[in-house]
C-alpha cells in the first residue's frame, strides 16, 4: 500500500500503462502508409537500374527486421529493470523459473522462424536478380586484369567475326575506362578474368559479381536513369587493387552507338582477350 493509503502503487500504474504507451507506439509506426519508397535508404545510393529497387527492399526488410527485434529485446530488458527489481525492503529471493518448455521451445523457434523468413525472401530476390535472357538486348564483356579493365561492346567471351557492332576499351590504373550503356534497354554482362579473381561492381547498380579465371558469371541490369557513376573491384586481387576503378555512362541510344563507332574509327574493333578464348587481336 502507497504511503497516503491507496493500494494503487507508482509501481502498479507503471505496469498498466507501458503496455498501453508501446502498442500506441505501435499502431503509430504501423499506420502512417508508408511505402518501401518512402523509408530511407539506410546507406545505400539511389537505384539506377530496373533491379535495383529489388535490392534495395530487401535491405530496408533486413534493417525492418532486426528493428522489431531489438524493440522487442531491449523492451524485454527494460521491463525486468523496471519491475522484477528487488523491493527495498524486502530481502526474499524472486521467483526463479526453471525448465520452462513451452518459453524454451519459443526460444528455439522463433529464431528458425526469423532465419526461414529471411532465407526465402533473399533465395526470391537472388533468383531474379541473377536470371539472364537468351538474347538480351546488348551483350558487354567485361575482362577484369591486373590492374584495371576491358569492356567488349556487343561481344561475349566467344566473339563473333561477323559483329560489325564489336569494338573494345581497354583502361590502365592511371586512366580508368569509362563504360557506356543505352537508357531503358537491357544489358548482359559476361565476366571473365586473365589473372586473379576479381568483382565487378557499378556501385549504383546494387548489384556485383566475381569475376573468376577460367569461369563465365552473367548479370543483366536495364538502366533507367541517365548519368555517370563510379565503379570498381570490390575484391582484393593485390597490390594495385584500390586503382581498379571505371566510370558508367548511361546515354541516349544514338550516343551509345555514336561511341561504339568512334571505338571502331580509332580502330578499337574486334576484342581483347578474356581469359577463357582469344578475342581480337592480341597486338590491339
Amino acid at each position: 500500500m502507497s504511503p497516503n493509503g491507496s493500494d494503487r502503487s507508482p509501481r502498479r500504474t507503471m505496469r498498466r500503462k507501458l503496455p498501453q504507451a508501446l502498442a500506441l507506439g505501435l499502431v503509430i509506426a504501423t499506420a502512417t502508409g508508408c511505402s518501401a519508397n518512402d523509408l530511407p535508404r539506410l546507406g545505400l545510393p539511389s537505384p539506377v537500374t530496373a533491379e535495383g529497387p529489388l535490392v534495395l527492399h530487401m535491405w530496408q526488410g533486413s534493417w525492418i527486421a532486426a528493428l522489431v527485434v531489438g524493440v522487442l529485446m531491449w523492451g524485454l530488458i527494460i521491463w525486468s529493470v523496471i519491475f522484477h527489481r528487488r523491493s527495498r525492503t524486502g530481502v526474499q529471493v524472486p521467483p526463479q523459473t526453471r525448465y520452462n518448455v513451452p518459453i524454451e521451445a519459443l526460444y528455439t523457434a522463433v529464431p528458425i522462424i526469423i532465419v526461414s523468413v529471411l532465407f526465402y525472401f533473399v533465395a526470391r530476390d537472388e533468383s531474379k536478380l541473377t536470371a539472364v535472357s537468351e538474347k538480351p538486348q546488348h551483350t558487354v564483356n567485361v575482362v577484369g586484369f591486373q590492374w584495371s579493365w576491358a569492356f567488349n561492346y556487343e561481344n561475349t567471351e566467344n566473339p563473333d567475326p561477323a559483329n560489325l557492332q564489336a569494338a573494345y576499351e581497354v583502361g590502365t590504373p592511371n586512366e580508368a575506362p569509362t563504360l557506356y550503356l543505352p537508357v531503358n534497354e537491357t544489358v548482359q554482362f559476361r565476366l571473365t578474368s586473365r589473372d586473379v579473381i576479381h568483382d565487378f561492381w557499378p556501385i549504383n547498380f546494387m548489384m556485383k559479381m566475381d569475376v573468376v579465371p577460367g569461369v563465365v558469371n552473367r548479370f543483366e541490369v536495364t538502366p533507367t536513369v541517365k548519368g555517370e557513376y563510379k565503379g570498381k573491384c570490390a575484391e582484393l586481387c593485390g597490390v594495385d587493387h584500390s586503382r581498379m576503378l571505371f566510370n558508367v555512362k548511361v546515354v541516349d541510344r544514338a550516343e551509345y552507338d555514336q561511341h561504339l563507332k568512334d571505338l571502331r574509327a580509332k580502330g578499337q574493333t574486334g576484342a581483347v582477350p578474356s581469359g577463357i578464348t582469344t578475342m581480337g587481336s592480341e597486338e590491339k
